[in-house]
Formats: C-alpha cells, structure tokens, sequence
C-alpha cells in the first residue's frame, strides 16, 4: 500500500463521514448502530474501504428522499437487517473458526498417527 491509496483512502473516508452527517437524525442514528455491529461482527468486507457503509448510506440517503423513516427502511430488527446484508460475507469469526478447526484437525491427526 502505498501512501497515495492511504491519503485516497483518507479522502473517500471523510466524503463518506460528510455524507452520514447528512443524513436525517433517526438515519444517523441507526447508521451509527450499524457500524458499531458491524465492527463487533467483523465482516472481512469491511475493510475493502468503504463500499459496505456507502451502500447504506446510498440506501438511507434514497429513504430520506422519500420521505420514508428509517425503519421503514431497514425493519425493526435492525441486527437482522444487518446480518441478512452480510449474510454470504465472510467474517473475522468465521476465519478463526476456520483456523481452530484446521489446528485440532492437524493435533488429532498428529495423535492418531503417533499412537499407531
């Protein structure tokens, strides 16, 4: 990575940090519940810059236009919202899962090989 993609990462950061400012109070609100439930859950895709948190403000910013609350555009169960979203995403979790699995499969088979 270079220091050109850090400063353009930067950049695309603050116009995205500028668009959730502008949303409607309820959307930031809600926003800002999704992003820290989306940091805790972990999706890999979330560091690909910002295209997971720009596709939701694309979407807030289209309910706001409408007139619509923000409920009404993600549900009221705002964790399933999210979830369905990352739903075929890889997380964090799901590689460490991955990584344990892999290690007690390789210690077992270790086992196994040297009671034989």
């Amino acid at each position: 990575m270079s220091i050109q993609d850090i400063i353009q990462g930067k950049k695309e950061w603050r116009a995205h940090v500028a668009r959730v400012k502008a949303l409607p109070q309820d959307y930031r609100i809600v926003y800002k519940e999704i992003q820290k439930y989306f940091f805790k859950v972990g999706p890999v895709a979330l560091t690909d810059g910002t295209g997971l948190l720009s596709g939701i403000v694309d979407l807030f910013e289209e309910g706001a236009s409408l007139g619509k609350g923000v409920l009404e555009v993600t549900g009221n169960d705002v964790a399933a919202f999210c979830d369905d979203l990352i739903k075929d995403s890889m997380t964090y979790a799901d590689i460490y899962q991955e990584s344990v699995d892999l290690k007690v499969n390789k210690a077992m088979n270790k086992a196994k090989n040297k009671t034989k």
